[in-house]
């Protein structure tokens, strides 16, 4: 479940960090990456095929849903406050569990998406395309049921 976390967690920082650059492609600087993704909401694939959607709030915590490499049950996840961290030059993910803390790099790639990838493994990496939710809503429930069940805090565990 950790790696699980950990594609979400580098898919919401990178869309955070990415989205506060100007409109022209280019990496973004933690600061501004949190001005613009912070309460927004994002929808995301990622290299391998897991996709989702969900937002980062301000304070750090993640709510969104994903499905794990495009198969199976859209899951609900919700990671707790301090989650993402923006430091002064890096946006990290803290997760309970993990023997070390994932920092990523955001590139915007337009005026409503980012690519963000692991800072060491450029090949990992979350495509981020702002989305507007209230419209979306009757098409998602009916392509992808969420697994209620599943909607977990077991990062405090």
């Amino acid at each position: 479940m950790v790696g699980h976390r950990i594609v979400v967690v580098a898919g919401v920082m990178a869309a955070w960090s990415q989205a506060l650059a100007p409109a022209l492609a280019g990496e973004l600087k933690p600061e501004e990456a949190k001005r613009f993704i912070a309460g927004k909401y994002f929808s995301y694939t990622c290299f391998e095929g897991t996709s989702g959607a969900g937002r980062i709030n301000s304070d750090g915590s993640v709510v969104g849903t994903i499905q794990i490499r495009g198969n199976g049950p859209v899951r609900l996840i919700a990671l707790p406050t301090n989650t993402i961290q923006v430091r002064r030059d890096s946006i990290c993910a803290s997760l309970r569990g993990m023997p070390f803390e994932p920092c990523f790099t955001v590139v915007q790639t337009d005026a409503k998406s980012f690519r963000g990838s692991l800072s060491a493994l450029s090949f990992a990496y979350c495509d981020f395309t702002r989305r507007n939710p209230r419209l979306e809503i009757s098409n998602d429930h009916a392509s992808h049921p969420v697994d209620w069940g599943m909607l977990r805090t077991s990062v405090q565990e």
